[in-house]
């Protein structure tokens, strides 16, 4: 019986693929030439946001969201956001309002189609193994966020396997401090149980997103304290368990 579930949780993952593949190549030309009139990116934004639901769809996941509440209408924020599937990326560009971008790995960029787009978008790319050059995209992201667009982080920096939040990045902190907009710690729950790192498999199921209220980064003294007041915001909404017990 667990070799057939297998099986079956094998194929939805190889259905959700040929999905991903078709959306990310048809969408991301769309991008790249509705990009050529659109040089502030708001339009290819929302051809991300239509790809994330859509992805969504195909997938066979419902997400349940809580505390958008706490975000005002109009205002800019500093989405900082635990990573333990390429599931995050979906559900945050579905569920969070208003322009927005994201800080990610450098070799996201150099995919084909998909990392093209990614540019369009405005999002800045980000090389850690090279200190001059994270300083040089970290300054660009506070540019950004400046110019109103929100940006979203993954403080773990990578997408991780672990029941606990890994060490988190101090460099999106230094960003948050400069830019001097409120941090927004999310919690994603449930989508390392719908497709760990490095699975093709894939199994449906839900996902919860909880959002805290935001952190004035100016009333912290340094990067060290903001960092820990937003992870502990995110550990004590983050539930590895969820939604199986």
């Amino acid at each position: 019986m667990a070799e057939e579930h297998e099986g079956l949780w094998i194929a939805w993952g190889l259905w959700f693929h040929f999905w991903l593949g078709l959306i990310t190549i048809s969408l991301g030309t769309m991008a790249l030439l509705v990009s050529l009139f659109d040089p502030l990116g708001l339009k290819v934004q929302r051809l991300a946001k239509w790809w994330g639901r859509s992805l969504l769809f195909f997938s066979g996941v419902k997400v349940e969201v809580r505390g958008l509440e706490h975000l005002k209408p109009g205002e800019t924020y500093v989405f900082a956001a635990n990573h333990r599937s390429q599931f995050d990326i979906f559900v945050l560009l579905s569920i969070l309002p208003g322009n927005f971008l994201f800080v990610a790995k450098k070799s996201l960029f150099q995919i084909p189609i998909f990392g093209q787009a990614l540019t369009r978008t405005g999002s800045v790319p980000i090389d850690r193994s090279n200190r001059q050059e994270a300083i040089k995209s970290l300054n660009l992201a506070v540019a950004k966020v400046k110019q109103g667009f929100s940006m979203i982080v993954f403080p773990e920096g990578t997408r991780a396997n672990s029941r606990e939040l890994i060490p988190f990045k101090k460099g999106v902190f230094v960003m948050a401090m400069k830019a001097g907009q409120p941090v927004v710690p999310v919690a994603i729950n449930g989508t390392m149980a719908i497709q760990p790192r490095g699975a093709l498999r894939l199994h449906p199921g839900p996902i919860q997103v909880v959002l805290a209220p935001p952190v004035d980064p100016l009333r912290f003294p340094t990067k060290e304290a903001l960092m820990a007041a937003v992870r502990r915001e995110i550990a004590e909404r983050f539930d590895p368990d969820y939604p199986r017990r």
